[in-house]
Order: C-alpha cells, then structure tokens, then sequence
C-alpha cells in the first residue's frame, strides 16, 4: 500500500503505544514520519527500530515538551525544512496522572499536569501545524481522546476531563476549518494495552474493562489502522467527528 506516498506526518508520543504504532502504520503505506515525544532516548529508540522494521522509510525524531508552543513550531518548521509539507498531525502524547482517587482526593498539581500535557499540548501543536496545513490547501489532525472524555471514568477525574476538552477543541477547530481542506477529527479508545495502561492500579484497568461488550482491551494495530483511515484523503467528508474505537461500550 502507497496511499500515503509523498505525505508527510508529524506523531506526538511517537516513541511507544498508539503514536509509535500509528507512525509505522503510516510510514508502511508511504509517508514520511516525524517522531515527536519528550523523552529522548525512546525517540531514538523507537527511530531505529521503525527503520529496522520498514527498510528505507523515512523517519525523523524531535524530542521536547508538545506543551510548549516553541516545540511544536519547531518541529513543523524541521519536517517542512526536510520534506516540504506536512500533511498529518496525529496527536498521541498523554498522560494518565494519578488514578484510581476520588474527587476529593486529587492533588491540583497532578490535575495541571494532566491538563497541560493532554490538552495545552493538542491545543499547542493544532497551532503549530494550521499555517501550513492553510497553505496547503490540505491537511489531516487526529487527536486521539478517550471514551472517558465522553462517559467520564470514576477515579480518573484530570484524565477525563482533559480528554472531555480535547473532543470539544477538535470540534471547534473541524468546523473552523471545515471549507479549507483540512479536517479534524478525534479517536475515543476505551482500554488499550499500552504502556501507560500497564502502569496503572490494576482495579482501575479492570473498572474500564468491564465496561467493553466484547469483553476484551482494545489492540494496537486495530487502532492503527482507523487513525491511518481518519488521516487518509479518503475520509474527506468528516470533520468535528469524534470516532469510537470501543468493542461497544460507546455507540453515541
């Protein structure tokens, strides 16, 4: 498959999980990758590995904080600097915070944490890549949400919340820019076994679990390939959507 071919996508937390998976999605159908994440060592990591795994793919590495618009434009200039463009923005970066606690229990700096990281963040590098994508004629942002920005997941009130926010930033910036090109659009998982679920309090994966019909996490690659689909030129007549990839928990 080329269906990406000439593109070029820029992915945050594309160092693991769902951004590392959906970038070697993409860079298998054609396109040029830019792996963007705050820890530098998994950049490289992931870089080699991706390169590994897919023979003369073109892949670039940006490591920072995507809550700082400084880095977001950066590394939109390095990818337009190397290859011309930039077709895709999947957004990937999160974090959990603490889980598993009551309202009553969350530390505020746990919740800014949170907030700043899942939502600045998407919000900071929308920003970045827009000019662009308005130049162009074109571009393609996924934001991947959460289911428990739509239902809300007891013990998870930062997470959730920021997740809420992000499907309402990505419906505010679809219709903004519904008659350019560009589409934005949001991905609602429920539990996929990633790293950062892995690294959460066992009652609180079994809690969200529980709560999936087909009784079962979600997979990376199935994930993969809806992001690859929403990013595609093929989904042209959405926007402002947010897609559910839950075994049925979700069907709103």
């Amino acid at each position: 498959m080329a269906e990406f071919s000439g593109q070029v996508a820029l992915v945050t937390g594309g160092a693991r999980g769902i951004g590392y998976a959906v970038a070697l999605e993409l860079a298998r159908r054609g396109c040029c990758v830019g792996l963007l994440d705050l820890n530098a060592a998994a950049l490289a990591e992931a870089k080699k590995k991706l390169e590994l795994e897919l023979a003369g793919s073109q892949v670039m590495i940006h490591a920072g904080d995507v809550a700082e618009p400084a880095f977001g434009e950066a590394a939109v200039k390095a990818a337009a600097d190397r290859w011309g463009r930039v077709d895709v923005l999947v957004q990937a970066a999160g974090i959990t915070g603490k889980t598993n606690i009551t309202t009553d229990q969350v530390d505020p700096a746990d919740f800014d944490l949170v907030c700043r990281v899942n939502l600045r963040g998407v919000f900071a590098m929308c920003r970045a890549v827009l000019p662009i994508m308005k130049k162009q004629d074109y571009g393609r942002i996924v934001n991947i949400a959460s289911i428990s920005g739509k239902d809300g997941n007891a013990g998870m009130l930062a997470y959730s919340a920021s997740k809420g926010a992000v499907i309402a930033l990505t419906k505010v910036i679809g219709k903004e820019f519904a008659k350019t090109g560009i589409t934005c659009n949001a991905v609602a998982p429920a539990v996929v076994r990633t790293e950062m679920v892995a690294a959460m309090p066992a009652a609180q994966v079994k809690y969200m679990t529980d709560k999936i019909p087909m009784g079962r996490t979600g997979e990376l690659s199935e994930l993969a390939s809806l992001i690859c689909f929403i990013s595609s030129r093929a989904c042209s007549f959405t926007t402002a959507f947010c897609f559910d990839a839950t075994g049925g928990r979700s069907t709103y």
